[in-house]
């Protein structure tokens, strides 16, 4: 790495009808941003399995507004859907580092990318408005690893 920051080239090329997407990444050294972007593709590729009744759906993260554990089960809200997930909300955390998912509070994993605006609210706490409207708190213990996380 020189002092003017590291050069790196993007190509991107369509494939040959038939050939799967692919993704190579060539570089001298692994570091923090390209392993955060390895997971984030991973997590983005990835699909949840939820339940609601009978009716058993696929979900991809970035539909995900939040995730919030309630009464020993854990529901997955979509902007006008809410599903339940079998996963518990460590499992979710786990899952989902390094991505823009976040936990918010004892019993809500909130998705980043689904946040319309931030702001202050009391006792050091912050109130996320959503995309879909909703509105969930921040709890204050939470607060400097969102703040970290969209470097401020």
């Amino acid at each position: 790495m020189t002092d003017k920051g590291v050069r790196m080239k993007i190509t991107i090329v369509d494939p040959i009808d038939g050939e799967e997407d692919e993704i190579i990444i060539r570089c001298k050294q692994m570091d923090e941003h390209l392993l955060k972007l390895v997971y984030a593709l991973k997590a983005g590729q990835e699909k949840l399995t939820a339940t609601k009744g009978t009716d058993i759906v696929q979900v991809t993260p970035k539909e995900i507004y939040y995730f919030e554990a309630v009464d020993n089960k854990v529901f997955l809200y979509l902007d006008k859907e809410v599903y339940e997930t079998k996963l518990k909300l460590y499992e979710l955390e786990e899952r989902f580092q390094d991505t823009d998912f976040l936990r918010v509070s004892k019993s809500v994993i909130l998705n980043l990318s689904k946040v319309k605006s931030l702001s202050p609210a009391f006792n050091g706490r912050f109130e996320a408005t959503m995309k879909n409207g909703e509105k969930l708190i921040i709890s204050r213990q939470y607060v400097p690893v969102l703040k970290e996380k969209l470097g401020l």
